[in-house]
């Protein structure tokens, strides 16, 4: 009867189990369907560690590249691309987390790996994915001489972008204000809704966030002196970005706003698009009454990004309106002497399939603009176009680090050695985030060294070296075969450097510069499943609770695991063989338990480490029961462990 029952208690185990996997896989669903992307996660990692499925793979790779955590996005997206039953799909989401990463060299193989397997990718998007991976290997191997750094005056948690000089003030746009619970992804300056129902005036749906508008910045050092732009854009909802005339008193900016003929689509669903519109200051300093550009057409196309030329006669912008090349187009108009705007002109020695965006013009008159058409290193880049007579010349990408593997865009030049960039690469500080840029002169001493595999001795190419300095300004570069890495850098500079691998722990390290220095770096490979032995884990007898001494030894595994935050692991501890063999195995679950609580205290999530008690079911000698052995044999077996069970 005992038997029996022990039977039908373990089966029903082994039933409750994956039902309650498949309970918490459905809810992760329900929130991924909803946009709640970070629930979603915390949902699908729970359900993978129950049981290693495909569609938690793919589901967190999918939600991780959506919250731009690019790190965890290519491990799941490696993780799912060698599991059984993957798509090519998977693939090419993991070439594409690879570049969002600056890791171009395996990209591009991970690329080759898709076309072999999708067979009918155009040759010219074959050849785009290729060249792009080896020219930002050659751009992050010689950076341009210019300085990059994140305004963090400006900056906020939300998307911060567009920022251009204007009479010593600048004005950007953002979204920052009243947010909702949820957070919904990257953001889209339309609107879409059901027949009969208008979008909420305070928060956009998709993001979560307020709707953008247009900021003033005051003052530099100071976010006190942060202001809405003063005038009445004539909507609730999206307002931005501006641009203005050199004497300040005209300007062109996009909106959305629901038109009276608004016309809804199959499924009862309207879809609004963007609209640029112009205002002029009056003598008395308030801005009038926005005009309709003459080329809106809200239940049609787009059309946004404007930039006026500083005299007022030529309005550069972007659109998606029928007859261009592919995604959105630069468009020029002149404004005849009437002040009416002439022929729209698509500037097709520019534009491209893809989408080009934000365009703009310096002093000198050279053309700049963003596209992810051409070859880049990822996302929008941005681009220069020489003045050349009536024209300008072919595009030329403005390298690195003015582009980065994410969108880099809104690039204003109001001096000829300084201006804005717009980013939303992954050190800043929030969604978008603006950028202040200056040339600088190449400064004389550097930083070089090597990079090793600690196990070999070997040196290894293709590792990826980051340089930050205490401003964040952050420059990137990979390794050649011989594994040197080398920057120019400042003195009297704190600088940290860390240097990472695929499928090896990364490490860093922290200076101040003052004269040339060598760093050389050995990286440890990552081996699954195999007991890394953690030292000096001591425990009083008979108690579970962390010691100070233990507790050294736990902050190293922390910091192992910040460094690493897409390690998984299994912490195990063990005891000898001495005591009662059940009294033993509860004492090293209870061990393990304290462990892990330690660990999880201090800011790892719970789901990457699992706590695991084996008694003395794993003794490394032959002090087994009965056995007499010294001490220091017994001490041998008392010990805590952890394995990498997933990176």
């Amino acid at each position: 009867m005992k038997r029996s029952l022990l039977i039908s208690i373990s089966a029903l185990l082994l039933f409750c189990i994956p039902a309650k996997s498949q309970y918490v896989l459905n809810e992760a669903d329900a929130q991924y369907n909803l946009y709640n992307y970070v629930r979603a996660i915390d949902l699908y990692e729970q359900a993978y560690a129950k049981k290693n499925t495909l569609h938690a793979a793919e589901r967190l790779a999918e939600s991780y590249s959506h919250t731009r955590n690019y790190k965890e996005a290519e491990s799941w997206y490696a993780i799912a691309s060698g599991m059984i039953g993957s798509k090519p799909e998977h693939v090419l989401g993991y070439a594409k987390s690879l570049v969002n990463n600056s890791k171009y060299s395996e990209a591009k193989s991970q690329f080759k790996k898709y076309i072999d397997l999708k067979k009918d990718v155009a040759p010219a998007q074959q050849a785009l994915w290729l060249q792009s991976c080896d020219s930002a290997q050659k751009w992050m191997q010689h950076p341009v001489s210019i300085n990059i750094q994140n305004v963090r005056e400006m900056n906020s948690t939300f998307s911060d972008w567009g920022a251009v000089l204007n009479n010593g003030l600048v004005t950007f746009t953002s979204d920052r204000g009243v947010r909702a619970d949820s957070q919904k992804g990257g953001g889209r300056p339309f609107l879409k809704f059901d027949s009969g129902k208008t979008p909420d005036k305070n928060v956009y749906g998709w993001t979560g966030n307020s709707y953008l508008r247009l900021y003033e910045f005051q003052n530099a050092g100071n976010t006190d002196n942060l202001a809405l732009f003063p005038f009445d854009a004539g909507t609730s909802y999206h307002v931005g970005a501006a641009s203005f005339t050199s004497d300040g008193k005209e300007m062109f900016f996009t909106l959305t706003r629901i038109p009276k003929d608004l016309q809804y689509g199959k499924g009862g669903m309207a879809t609004v698009k963007v609209e640029i519109y112009s205002s002029k200051k009056a003598e008395d300093g308030k801005w009038g009454k926005p005009v309709a550009f003459k080329y809106n057409s809200p239940n049609a196309y787009s059309v946004g990004d404007p930039f006026i030329s500083k005299d007022g006669k030529t309005l550069y912008f972007v659109s998606d309106m029928p007859g261009g090349k592919g995604g959105t187009d630069i468009y020029s108009v002149h404004r005849g002497g009437e002040g009416e705007w002439l022929m729209a002109n698509n500037m097709s020695s520019l534009n491209t399939g893809g989408n080009e965006r934000s365009p703009s013009a310096d002093e000198a008159g050279d053309f700049y603009f963003s596209s992810d058409g051409l070859a880049g290193m990822g996302g929008l880049d941005v681009f220069k176009s020489a003045a050349q007579g009536s024209g300008f010349g072919k595009p030329l990408n403005q390298g690195y680090p003015v582009n980065s593997p994410q969108d880099d865009f809104a690039f204003n030049m109001y001096t000829a050695t300084a201006g804005y960039l717009s980013s939303n690469r992954s050190e800043g500080l929030g969604s978008d985030d603006i950028y202040s840029i200056t040339r600088q002169i190449i400064q004389a001493i550097k930083l070089e060294g090597r990079v090793y595999n600690k196990k070999t001795g070997l040196p290894l190419s293709q590792a990826l070296v980051t340089l930050k300095n205490n401003d964040g300004q952050t420059l990137k570069v990979s390794t050649d075969e011989s594994g040197y890495y080398s920057f120019n850098i400042d003195r009297e500079v704190s600088y940290n450097v860390l240097a990472e691998k695929t499928n090896f722990r990364s490490a860093d390290t922290s200076f101040v510069t003052r004269v040339s220095l060598v760093k050389d770096f050995y990286l440890v490979p990552v081996e699954l499943n195999k007991p890394i032995r953690l030292e000096n884990i001591y425990y009083d007898f008979d108690k579970s609770n962390i010691r100070p001494d233990a507790a050294i030894e736990l902050d190293k595994l922390v910091k192992i695991m910040q460094e690493n935050p897409t390690m998984w692991i299994e912490l195990g501890s063990h005891t000898d063989s001495r005591g009662n063999d059940q009294y033993n195995q509860w004492l090293s679950q209870s061990r393990a338990n304290s462990a892990v609580q330690y660990i999880i205290d201090h800011g790892i999530s719970k789901n990457r480490i699992t706590a695991k008690g084996y008694g003395e079911s794993q003794l490394l000698n032959r002090c087994g029961n009965g056995v007499k052995c010294s001490e220091a044999d017994h001490q041998l077996n008392r010990r805590t462990e952890f394995k990498i069970v997933k990176y």
